[in-house]
């Protein structure tokens, strides 16, 4: 794998010029402390920001409070003490004025000479793909048809290629084709959508809305739960009631 090296102030200037015409992608650099060195027009808009000095030398959890802000920093400390990148994390991200958005989150160290960690640049790409029917195999429509309205927790990426009657190399290459995930993403993404709005649209008890979401408990619903929106279930309630 090639090594990112340090970027010139005018890589860095045209990589934020062409990603600020990219509203959703939300790109940036950060330093070796996890402050922003560049961001995109798409990072201010998520953040209700006036203009990019707002976020530059400032962390993440300094323009997003929270469990999701915290969590991000988390991120960045790990890429940045570990030197290992962060490769398309499926979670749940706010677009404002408090609409939930799926990304995938991509962060890369960066390197000096002396192949020390001084920074990381990474971009989370929105999920947002239309799709045309007539693209989607029929039985791979039946399969997800069904995994979504039962919510089964017996449901795996091999439990879908069956279904869908391929194998599960083109199960993979058909799912990254049409949403741009893996199937075990796309397995979590439908079963936290689905906790979401049940969290939100029903008088369900956590321990119940897992159940139905197909976890076999409630503390691995939340952990999950968490990991994809950077809430408990209660805290997602609570920050939207």
């Amino acid at each position: 794998m090639t090594i990112p090296k340090r970027p010139t102030v005018l890589e860095i200037a045209l990589l934020e010029s062409l990603f600020d015409h990219s509203p959703d992608i939300a790109f940036f650099v950060k330093d070796r402390e996890g402050s922003y060195v560049s961001v995109n027009q798409s990072v201010l808009e998520r953040h209700g920001l006036k203009s990019k000095r707002e976020a530059i030398g400032k962390k993440i959890n300094d323009i997003c409070p929270g469990e999701l802000g915290r969590q991000a920093v988390e991120q960045d400390e790990r890429v940045l003490r570990t030197g290992k990148p962060l490769v398309e994390h499926l979670e749940l991200h706010w677009a404002r004025p408090h609409r939930p958005v799926w990304c995938l989150t991509t962060k890369v160290p960066i390197w000096d000479a002396a192949e020390k960690v001084i920074g990381l640049v990474g971009y989370s790409r929105d999920l947002r793909l239309p799709l045309d029917a007539a693209e989607i195999p029929r039985r791979f429509a039946e399969a997800l048809a069904e995994f979504e309205q039962t919510l089964a927790d017996d449901v795996t990426p091999a439990w879908l290629a069956e279904k869908s009657g391929v194998s599960n190399q083109r199960l993979t290459r058909l799912v990254k084709r049409l949403f741009g995930l893996t199937p075990g993403q796309l397995i979590t993404k439908t079963r936290i959508a689905a906790g979401s709005r049940l969290l939100l649209e029903s008088k369900l008890s956590v321990a119940e809305v897992a159940q139905a979401c197909g976890y076999y408990d409630q503390s691995a619903f939340t952990r999950a739960f968490r990991s994809a929106t950077g809430f408990t279930p209660t805290e997602f309630v609570m920050a939207n009631r």
